[in-house]
């Protein structure tokens, strides 16, 4: 009798995952700009230099793009990054679209002015450890981070990520995790997110604004 075959935990195989999930028709987490992001993206002029984690499908990137942001975006699914270029020409605007895996990023030093980290809570702790000490890294003096994730409570709700407890956000978590940075605003709260398919229903959030010092 042969052993039976089960699937590998989503997080085993990231490319494969995410290129399956971005392959059905339409846009896994729609086509609008997360909403903490859209409501806190003034923190940036028209002109600087933005990176967008783990861009996906380019909702994000795309729109800051369209805010007169020099957009740079990557995201580890070639599926994801495909669609994201096409609907960047369908909306006129210019991202400057890679293929990555975060996992083996070479981050650079100083070259930003902003991060966009939205939901990118694919990462265990060790993993989380090395991305957000690249996003601090890459952020110039006076740059801003804009992060938005799930707190723990999600694991009640789940309308969306991980119902893995120890990838899920913490306030004091967050603190410690960007001490080298001013935090400007962190608020755990609670809202109803409509973003595709992936991201609808009553969710348990946390929205965090910081900045590296000048």
């Amino acid at each position: 009798m042969s052993a039976a075959v089960t699937s590998p935990p989503p997080f085993d195989d990231p490319a494969g995952t995410w290129n399956r999930r971005f392959s059905a028709s339409g846009y896994l987490f729609g086509t609008e700009p997360n909403s903490w992001l859209r409501g806190h993206a003034d923190v940036w002029q028209a002109g600087q230099r933005v990176l967008s984690v783990a861009d996906g499908e380019g909702r994000n990137s795309v729109w800051l793009a369209q805010r007169g942001l020099t957009v740079d975006a990557f995201d580890i699914s070639e599926v994801g990054m495909r669609k994201a270029r096409d609907f960047a020409r369908t909306a006129g605007v210019k991202v400057n679209f890679a293929v990555a895996d975060i996992a083996t990023l070479a981050w650079p030093e100083n070259m930003y002015d902003g991060v966009a980290a939205i939901f990118i809570q694919f990462a265990d702790p060790a993993l989380r450890e090395r991305i957000f000490g690249g996003m601090v890294q890459c952020l110039k003096p006076g740059g801003t981070l804009v992060l938005q994730g799930y707190t723990q409570r999600q694991l009640e709700y789940r309308t969306g990520g991980p119902p893995i407890e120890s990838h899920l956000y913490t306030p004091e978590l967050l603190r410690e995790a960007f001490a080298e940075l001013e935090v400007i605003e962190l608020r755990e709260y609670e809202a109803t997110l409509d973003e595709g398919t992936g991201h609808r229903g009553h969710s348990a959030l946390i929205g965090m604004i910081a900045r590296k010092p000048a």
